[in-house]
């Protein structure tokens, strides 16, 4: 912004002076008056895309009798802005630079300018200079030093220019750490990736390990190493048209894979693709993003195909940033190390967004949109530690919450000194002391154990406060839109728990000015084996059946479970054993697919609803739908028995044939219309949503929860409800699923204190 201001103050025949400081920018200008209101036009009209003017003071001041205009040294006070710029997608300008024989910057992987580079995952502190980056200890030679202070060059005053004379430079090592080439380096790692090696990369936010995805081995090989069996993997490409190659891509879609934040966007398959078919099994969609910085684009140009691109670090940590770290834990996994000595100080993941009906929703927020702020209202200064699965933190500082990056499941050790790590960043980067700390209700989440052992760390009389999961995940939806109640939220995921110390996931919240009331929900079922019965839809769909048929649910079940597993799930079930109740229905998106015989074992989060999802947009759409019941007190009940009744039927009707096994158990076929069911199963849902709407009478409709990251079930519940009168509101910039938590959180402070 200060290039910006610096070369517009020229143009208008303006001296004075712009600075840094706590709260912003400061600009000082003197001269014509006419000019000066020209100034002020250009200012909040032509300013970079990625300036953020949430608001603006003008005064007059007596004069100063400047002579010329400057950039002058920041202010450093103790205070920290919020304004802090993400990590930059190359931009076009230094695509053609690294593209030019004639440029000193042909072929340099570090090229940037003001417009593009590294920002969040360098910066050591604020403000934002070269001094307070990992840049620091990489002089200007003459050539950048003169660009730097040229008004007129887009690298005047960019913090991150270098070129192959002062800057940072490659290495190629081996697993054990040997250097392989110094000289290049980049086609060297072009010929490993050739011969189906598995290549370790120094990205900006941390490593990420990359494969040819037209390498059917070497993609199993990588899936072996990493215990990742059959999660897609996301695909790098050189450019646009290599993208348009893979799969189907619309306006708004290509707007984002092309956007300065660079996200891997979930784009529909094209039939007759060239890549393996290990790189997205049985997936309609494919992930994919664009070679995002100069080292990228120039190792994808080299090699001439999409490479899997996917985060370098073990199964259930963190990914790594420093070249020790990634030598220590990658080498089991990695054949290669494309290296790099310019630091990383902030591990920042790939981001993930994905069109659902007319929006571009955020499912993994993280490097080119965190540090970005969330405003609204003045909030006192507060941390919230979000929940146990995809993790982020937050604070909320002046009208502003900063949400951090996606920390991932908070099951291994090293992830919680991570999310610790993250904690003390986010206050000492913005120099916040918070006077409390929020935390998801549930006790035995690491991040609320951590929120009693921060509180007594920063301040022993420092309060804690719990907020209730799908509250915090309405609120976060509802802070994104600066919404306020009374307005009817629907949470829906896989669990969280509930006020009655229950698994809620299935939840109707009435919200209201001093928080909220459980206006519906749907029929609880038991779990059989609680926490396995997450992983294994098998469990979901027995304990369904169990709900309605008793003992009988074991002759419906025997194709999926051994005689001596259905003996121990019905004494379980019979007397209660590890079978908790729950309302989820991200469990119900399991028991159908599990019935379907779609998925019956989740190998990673979500795997089976996203199955079910898949086959139901291979469907010819109708409107059909399966019945249900609502209770007439409140809170109301939604009774699935008549839904999962009739689509039992279904599943025999529209068999060729219902064969049975020699133990006289029905056996579900598979030649019947899955595709069919599976679209009545979201019809119905919408329908579901529409018919509680409208019992409870508000007109706005929040939809949050994880299960909204299906856009079959969004686009069909938001077009039920926009036809009938309400306003709806879905997420866009924060994330749906846990992952925006600590925002709700945050946000939950306003009305239960």
């Amino acid at each position: 912004m200060r290039p910006f201001i610096a070369r517009l103050a020229r143009q208008t025949a303006q001296n004075g002076w712009v600075a840094n400081t706590a709260n912003g920018l400061s600009i000082a200008i003197e001269g014509n008056a006419d000019l000066q209101q020209q100034f002020l036009y250009r200012l909040n009209n032509d300013a970079p895309r990625l300036a953020v003017i949430a608001s603006q003071t003008i005064s007059q001041q007596p004069l100063a009798h400047f002579i010329d205009f400057q950039i002058k040294d920041s202010a450093i006070d103790g205070n920290k802005s919020v304004f802090v710029l993400p990590d930059l997608a190359i931009c076009t300008d230094c695509v053609s630079d690294i593209s030019n024989p004639a440029s000193r910057f042909y072929c340099y992987p570090f090229t940037s300018c003001s417009h593009c580079g590294p920002r969040y995952s360098i910066m050591l502190n604020q403000p934002y200079d070269r001094e307070r980056t990992t840049m620091t200890g990489f002089k200007w030679c003459i050539d950048c030093e003169h660009e730097y202070q040229a008004v007129d060059n887009r690298r005047f005053h960019a913090q991150t220019i270098a070129c192959p004379n002062c800057g940072p430079a490659l290495q190629l090592l081996d697993y054990a750490g040997n250097t392989l080439a110094q000289n290049d380096v980049l086609f060297a790692a072009g010929e490993y990736l050739r011969a189906g090696k598995i290549l370790a990369i120094k990205g900006i936010g941390g490593f990420q390990l990359l494969v040819d995805a037209t390498n059917q081995d070497a993609i199993e090989r990588l899936r072996i190493r990493k215990h990742r069996p059959q999660k897609p993997f996301a695909l790098m490409v050189a450019d646009l048209a290599a993208a348009q190659a893979l799969c189907f891509i619309n306006d708004l879609e290509q707007q984002a894979l092309m956007s300065y934040a660079a996200p891997i966007v979930l784009l529909k398959k094209r039939s007759g693709k060239s890549i393996a078919d290990s790189v997205a099994p049985e997936n309609r969609l494919l992930g994919v993003m664009m070679a995002y910085s100069p080292l990228h684009y120039l190792l994808l140009h080299d090699f001439g195909a999409p490479l899997v691109a996917t985060s370098g670090n073990r199964h259930n940590e963190p990914i790594c940033i420093n070249n020790d770290q990634a030598l220590e834990q990658l080498a089991g996994i990695a054949d290669y190390f494309l290296m790099h000595n310019r630091p990383i100080l902030r591990p920042l993941d790939d981001s993930i967004v994905r069109l659902i009906g007319d929006k571009v929703t955020v499912l993994r927020r993280a490097r080119g949109y965190v540090p970005t702020p969330i405003t609204l209202k003045s909030v006192p200064d507060m941390l919230a530690v979000g929940g146990q699965l995809k993790n982020t933190v937050a604070v909320s500082h002046g009208k502003q919450i900063l949400l951090s990056q996606h920390l991932g499941d908070l099951d291994s050790a090293s992830t919680q000194r991570q999310f610790d790590a993250t904690v003390n960043d986010l206050q000492d980067f913005y120099q916040i002391k918070p006077v409390k700390i929020i935390h998801d209700l549930h006790s035995d989440y690491a991040s609320s154990h951590s929120a009693e052992r921060l509180a007594h760390c920063v301040n022993p009389s420092l309060k804690t406060a719990a907020v209730q999961h799908h509250y915090a995940h309405i609120l976060s939806c509802m802070a994104e839109h600066n919404l306020e109640p009374p307005l009817l939220g629907i949470a829906w995921d896989g669990s969280g728990l509930g006020s009655d110390n229950t698994l809620w996931g299935g939840e109707f919240l009435c919200l209201h000015a001093k928080g909220f009331q459980r206006y519906a929900h749907f029929r609880p079922f038991a779990l059989p084996g609680g926490y396995k019965a997450i992983q294994e839809p098998r469990r979901a769909a027995l304990g369904m059946l169990y709900e309605i048929l008793a003992d009988l649910a074991f002759d419906r079940n025997g194709l999926v479970f051994s005689e001596p597993e259905l003996q121990l799930l019905g004494s379980a079930l019979s007397k209660h054993i590890n079978c908790p109740t729950t309302t989820s229905v991200g469990r119900i998106f399991d028991a159908v697919a599990s019935l379907l015989g779609l998925c019956q074992i989740n190998h990673y989060e979500g795997q089976a609803a996203m199955a079910l999802e898949n086959c139901a947009t291979n469907a010819i759409q109708s409107d059909a739908f399966y019945d249900f019941q609502l209770t007439e007190t409140e809170p109301l009940v939604i009774d699935w028995q008549l839904m999962l009744e009739q689509l039992l039927d279904d599943i025999f009707k529209l068999s060729t044939n219902s064969p049975s096994t020699s133990s006289g158990r029905t056996v579900f076929n598979e030649h019947i219309n899955k595709a069919l069911i599976a679209d009545k199963f979201h019809n119905t849902l919408a329908e579901i949503i529409l018919a509680v709407a409208v019992r409870a009478g508000e007109q706005s409709i929040v939809l949050s929860g994880g299960c909204f990251q299906n856009a079959c079930l969004v686009e069909k519940a938001v077009a039920k409800l926009k036809t009938a009168g309400f306003t709806v509101y879905c997420h866009e910039k924060i994330p749906p699923n846990d992952g925006g938590l600590a925002v709700g959180q945050l946000y939950a402070t306003k009305y239960i204190g």
